[in-house]
């Protein structure tokens, strides 16, 4: 099978191989929930609030992430705001 097949392969997925995918896919998001700190979610929640105090939002407008590196975390706060 050359590089190029890989592409023009018009064969549709099984539902084994999309079923392994989807898993794929919700074992890496549940690897990611576990290192983050157990504080993280009511974190989130007081920002939410804090937030709310001033514009009207959803709580699905706004996404809270930790990354970390060897030596430094960064705290990620994404807010959509109304027009």
């Amino acid at each position: 099978m050359s590089f190029f097949d890989y592409f023009r392969s018009n064969k549709k997925p099984t539902s084994a191989e999309l079923a392994k995918e989807r898993l794929q896919i919700i074992v890496a998001h549940e690897r990611g929930k576990r290192n983050n700190p157990d504080y993280l979610p009511q974190m989130q929640q007081e920002i939410i609030e804090v937030i709310k105090k001033y514009v009207s939002i959803d709580q699905d407008q706004v996404s809270v992430q930790l990354d970390s590196n060897d030596d430094c975390s960064v705290l990620e706060v994404n807010v959509t705001l109304p027009d």
